[in-house]
């Protein structure tokens, strides 16, 4: 197993960990706000917002392991009636063009932390709004980097096939 997919295991499975605990943390919060509410007539200032960020940690990092797991949002226009290299060579393009946007949503994103940094808005309990905000340069960043291994895998499978010999 090459280093970089050797890698990318164990961030996969710190992924899964996190996912679980993050996912845990946030039926937690929402059902004791239930509770404090619907029993006590209170609740927690700033359990609302915590649980709307942390369901945009769970989403993206639901989106990485997607990735991972190459079970993200495709398009398989006749993938079936294709011959092997040409089913490839558009999985290498799709791979290709995927690794462009998410490097891009990366770029944009890490502009949007050092604006938020800049700005030096808090969101609850003094923590700084970009800090809750920092999973979208990882988790584009995460998924920017297995687009470019699919995308090296496809590549090297459209070279074996350019070496096999014809039959």
């Amino acid at each position: 197993m090459h280093p970089l997919e050797r890698a990318d295991e164990v961030i996969n499975r710190a992924e899964q960990v996190l996912l679980v605990f993050l996912l845990s943390l946030m039926i937690l919060i929402a059902f004791l706000q239930i509770i404090l509410r619907n029993l006590f007539s209170t609740g927690l200032a700033w359990g609302d917002p915590l649980v709307r960020n942390l369901v945009l940690w769970v989403g993206f990092i639901g989106a990485a392991i997607a990735t991972k797991e190459g079970k993200h949002i495709t398009i398989d226009v006749a993938q079936k009636w294709k011959p092997s290299l040409a089913k490839t060579l558009v999985e290498a393009l799709t791979h290709l063009s995927s690794f462009i946007i998410s490097g891009l949503l990366t770029f944009g994103a890490l502009k949007f932390i050092k604006n938020e940094i800049q700005m030096g808005g808090m969101a609850f309990l003094g923590v700084p709004s970009w800090i809750l905000e920092i999973i979208l340069p990882l988790t584009l960043g995460l998924m920017t980097f297995r687009f470019g291994l699919r995308l090296l895998e496809s590549l090297t499978r459209i070279r074996s096939a350019e070496r096999a010999p014809d039959r």
